[in-house]
């Protein structure tokens, strides 16, 4: 009953027996103080004595073994009682400095002991990151599987069971990078809580960065200077750029991300150590990788070429930017996400600038030579080459030409044939823009046309290069970026060329026979118009054996037209008049061509007969119509 009493007593401060009950408690926790005080300076010695044993066993200023060997390749077990040793240490040194009864000799005595751990932990952190330089590597670090997440300090303190990573199925070298980063991790841990982050950072900036920089020189990064650039030679520039694709690639997938990988896990417990290690490591390499770009699109070098390597560097910059963001999260690191912003920037104002300079080839462009049959102009062709490889482009050119300004549609030539297009506001500027530069060609073709003396020849010429505007929209693209209404509008035109064309042509053939063939007329005005029949026709195919339509289609396109109407009224003609010139050798003097040599004779046309004898690229022409038109020549 007496705790009970006591405790009444104590609720009860009037009560006469206060007093003495005050004084029998403080006589028993002054005791209790004193029993700590000794247990406490027990346990402070005997963790001070537990620790100097494994401290000063690897202590390789005085062991000759400790020396030559490492402390946690030899015995993991006991590395991780190293680590737990100077831990406790710590803590003890703590409750030594905070009690001002305890002896300082007990405290020099630990701050010794400190030292000489640290100095030991240095050394073990330096051998790991160095003889693991193969399985730290970035690709080794990046690649490493999310199964082989770094263990913690705690859980490594049971049994070696723990320490092996799970998993069978785990690789040698992501067991090696594993274990490595784990025991870094347990190292930095260690110092950075016992005042000594900095020396361990100082060991790992000097390592890591030697890789980093490493990596970059063996991927071909360098620094050069803008006048270094500009002095290159295209072939000498274009290769650089090439690697430079193939570096930025290898550098984002594996050089950054494993550093930065390998700093979170290393210095796990340190936000501030983490960002300072990784910063000094990376950002020099990172500001030079990006920097490239930026030098290149300042360059004045006007190969048709560099349009394409700039949208190639483009695409791989703005592809990586959340990893870039991601890696170069911190803000030391900002220098990094800049550079990177400021090639995007300088790349998108080259692209323009490159657009610009291809509109402005095209309309300086002062070749007057005509092309022979009104085949396809070298301007045609090259223009859609570029073109069609431009539309492989369309995603990142959106992002580019979005906020371009319109073209001004005053700078078309007043003369041109093609009206162009009302505005439409709700198109995107990349259609716009690719629409435009298709219409400045065919301003230009358009002039070209204007050399021809033969006016049929130049609406041919229009056709034939239209059309072949139109074939390179519909197999590229670029059918997705004009749309479906934009071809149909020009094969109207295309059709509309050809409607030229025909009359220009063979007018003078269809005019030849009366607008009524089956009419009745005398045997003489039969004569007569067999006569001019023979002589426009042989006129007209012999012109028109030069000319040329390279397009399969167009080409049966117009030769149907041209024969359906032409074969039809001269057929009609020549069956009712044929008996009109008189018997069968009258026939032979003024008749020299059937329906069915007619139409013959049209099949062999456009396929670009340059002279008389001699045979065009088509193997399909007629030989047999060919000598029968060589060795009969028509009498007028």
């Amino acid at each position: 009953m007496p705790r009970k009493g006591m405790r009444s007593l104590c609720f009860s401060p009037r009560t006469p027996s206060f007093s003495t009950s005050r004084q029998s408690t403080t006589s028993e926790s002054t005791a209790s103080s004193t029993n700590r005080r000794r247990f406490s300076k027990s346990m402070i010695e005997q963790t001070i004595d537990a620790a100097a044993t494994i401290i000063m066993k690897w202590d390789a200023d005085t062991s000759a073994y400790a020396k030559v060997t490492s402390l946690f390749y030899e015995s993991k077990r006991e590395a991780l009682q190293f680590i737990r040793s100077v831990n406790e240490l710590q803590k003890t040194m703590h409750l030594l400095v905070s009690d001002q009864d305890s002896g300082s000799e007990k405290l020099v005595r630990a701050q010794i002991l400190m030292q000489t751990a640290m100095k030991r932990l240095q050394k073990e952190f330096y051998q790991i990151l160095s003889m693991n330089r193969a399985h730290l590597d970035p690709e080794s670090v990046s690649t490493r599987s999310s199964r082989t997440s770094a263990r913690s300090s705690t859980s490594d303190f049971d049994d070696d069971d723990e320490i092996r990573p799970a998993g069978d199925s785990i690789s040698e070298i992501e067991e090696v990078s594993s274990m490595a980063m784990s025991d870094l991790k347990l190292i930095a841990d260690c110092m950075s809580a016992s005042g000594y982050a900095k020396e361990c950072m100082h060991i790992y900036k000097i390592i890591r960065k030697s890789i980093i920089d490493e990596g970059i020189y063996k991927l071909g990064i360098e620094k050069l200077s803008s006048s270094q650039v500009n002095k290159m030679e295209w072939d000498v520039l274009d290769l650089k750029i090439k690697n430079w694709l193939e570096a930025e690639k290898i550098s984002m997938r594996t050089l950054f991300t494993g550093e930065r990988t390998l700093c979170d896990q290393v210095f796990a417990t340190s936000d501030l150590i983490k960002e300072s290690c990784f910063t000094e490591i990376s950002k020099e390499a990172a500001i030079l990788l990006f920097g490239f770009p930026e030098l290149v699109a300042k360059t004045k070098k006007s190969s048709p070429e560099k349009m394409f390597r700039v949208l190639d560097m483009y695409s791989a910059i703005s592809e990586d930017w959340k990893e870039i963001e991601t890696i170069f999260s911190f803000e030391s690191t900002s220098t990094v996400r800049l550079q990177a912003l400021d090639s995007l920037v300088r790349l998108s104002e080259s692209v323009l600038s490159l657009l610009m300079d291809f509109e402005s080839t095209i309309q300086k462009d002062s070749s007057k030579t005509m092309i022979p049959g009104g085949g396809l102009h070298p301007l045609t062709i090259s223009s859609m080459n570029y073109l069609t490889l431009l539309a492989d482009y369309s995603n990142i050119l959106t992002d580019i030409i979005s906020d371009w300004p319109p073209p001004a549609k005053s700078t078309l030539p007043a003369s041109f044939l093609f009206s162009p297009d009302s505005e439409d506001s709700t198109a995107p500027a990349i259609s716009v823009r690719f629409a435009w530069l298709i219409l400045v060609l065919l301003c230009k073709l358009d002039s070209k046309a204007k050399h021809y003396k033969d006016v049929s020849l130049s609406y041919l010429f229009l056709a034939n290069n239209l059309q072949h505007v139109i074939s390179r929209v519909r197999t590229s693209n670029l059918q997705y970026i004009l749309g479906e209404e934009w071809i149909t509008k020009h094969e109207a035109k295309v059709k509309q060329f050809t409607s030229n064309y025909e009359p220009l042509a063979w007018g003078e053939v269809f005019s030849s026979l009366p607008e009524n063939p089956t009419a009745p007329i005398t045997a003489g005005k039969a004569k007569d118009c067999f006569r001019k029949f023979n002589a426009s026709f042989e006129n007209a195919y012999w012109k028109q054996r030069s000319c040329i339509v390279p397009d399969s289609k167009l080409r049966e396109e117009i030769k149907v037209s041209i024969g359906t109407k032409l074969v039809t009224l001269y057929r009609d003609f020549y069956n009712t008049h044929i008996s009109t010139v008189g018997d069968e050798r009258s026939a032979r003097l003024f008749v020299r061509f059937s329906p069915e040599d007619i139409g013959n004779y049209l099949s062999d046309l456009f396929y670009g007969t340059v002279s008389s004898g001699s045979s065009s690229t088509s193997s399909s022409v007629s030989s047999r119509h060919r000598r029968q038109m060589l060795r009969s020549p028509l009498r007028v």
